[in-house]
């Protein structure tokens, strides 16, 4: 989806943590930050999984987009802790809107002209542009940073969010049909569906944790200078870890079609190359941070097309918020992991998912659409 690749060009993602350390704050002071955009992205999660159902998915892409741009204005005018927290809280409400809401549209759109088995394919894909528009912006971050400071950066990602909120106006809508459940569905509606229908609940539990160990993203730049890599080439190295994300991604149509059990076997490796990452203090050990995260990345997208295939249209945006609110709570263990014991302590939770994956990325019982 070219909006997500848009949002995904704003140049403070490769460097907003090393800004918070600049600015003054200290590694604790960083996570508790990370912790408050999790809490209000899991506060904001199905109340605007609700409003995508009922209003707009598109319209929810776009107000994302409005909302995240506020929150980088009030980082930029505002440096320091009280202005990061509200940036956080602004911009973990539009992250909220965004992640069931695009989702949703792109499989309803995929299911509109029977081709909803591609989801999985366009879904990598997408997870993939993603990570690889991190390329043109870590090359835009340095010269930003080296010419203009933090606060240049800042402005052209308040003007990248605004460009994308007004091409995702652009995008079409599948209109909901009478072979939905109904238009309006009450929450408690939704949040039955997802623990009643066949399978779902198993599924919702694997997304949520799965989904909540992408929180050691935020950390990539951090493990890069400990591991010895200078600040200026920084965003390079976690360039190195998101194209490795962008081929396990990319690869999760193949990962689909291996037998059941392959899937938390991946996660474990990964799991296993995440330590090792975090043993050794030498800039090569980014490698093996980067194979880890794209075999993450592979398992997390195959969960995620698990649970659209099994969600009823009508509340799929809500039942994907139900399981993004699961991720956020998931996401606040690793950022508690890792201010107790850093990428090693996370590392331990991705070895506990493991049996939740067996056991939830199940071949799908029931389809609907």
């Amino acid at each position: 989806m070219a909006w997500t690749a848009l949002s995904g060009l704003a140049p403070v993602y490769p460097l907003y943590a090393l800004l918070f350390l600049d600015t003054g704050l200290s590694q604790a002071q960083v996570s508790a930050l990370f912790a408050l955009w999790s809490v209000t992205a899991l506060l904001a999660e199905v109340p605007t999984g609700v409003l995508a159902d009922r209003w707009s998915r598109r319209g929810a892409l776009v107000l994302a987009g409005v909302l995240e741009a506020a929150g980088f204005v009030l980082w930029t005018v505002a440096p320091g802790l009280p202005g990061f927290a509200a940036g956080f809280v602004v911009w973990g409400v539009g992250g909220a809107l965004a992640s069931g809401a695009a989702e949703a549209l792109v499989y309803d759109g995929l299911a509109a002209v029977g081709a909803e088995d591609a989801y999985v394919r366009v879904h990598g894909a997408t997870t993939a542009a993603e990570l690889l528009v991190q390329v043109p912006t870590a090359l835009l971050a340095g010269v930003l940073v080296e010419v203009g400071g933090y606060a240049l950066v800042g402005w052209v990602s308040v003007a990248v969010c605004l460009v994308a909120a007004a091409l995702a106006t652009r995008f079409p809508e599948p209109p909901h049909t009478a072979g939905d459940d109904e238009p309006e569905v009450p929450l408690r509606r939704a949040v039955g569906t997802a623990l009643r229908r066949p399978g779902v609940l198993l599924v919702v539990v694997a997304v949520a944790l799965l989904g909540g160990l992408d929180a050691i993203e935020e950390y990539f730049p951090v493990m890069a200078r400990e591991q010895g890599v200078p600040t200026e080439l920084v965003p390079a190295a976690v360039l190195v870890v998101a194209l490795a994300g962008a081929a396990g991604a990319a690869l999760a149509g193949r990962a689909a079609r291996l037998p059941s059990r392959a899937l938390p076997l991946l996660l474990l490796l990964s799991a296993v190359l995440l330590a090792a990452g975090a043993a050794v203090d030498h800039p090569a050990a980014v490698a093996a941070v980067a194979v880890s995260y794209g075999l993450y990345l592979a398992v997390l997208v195959v969960g995620e097309t698990r649970l659209q295939e099994q969600v009823p249209a009508a509340v799929r945006a809500t039942v994907t918020s139900v399981a993004g609110l699961g991720i956020e709570a998931a996401a606040l263990l690793v950022f508690a992991a890792w201010a107790l014991g850093g990428a090693a302590a996370v590392a331990v939770l991705f070895l506990a998912v493991v049996p939740v994956t067996a056991r939830g990325l199940v071949p799908r019982a029931v389809s609907s659409h």
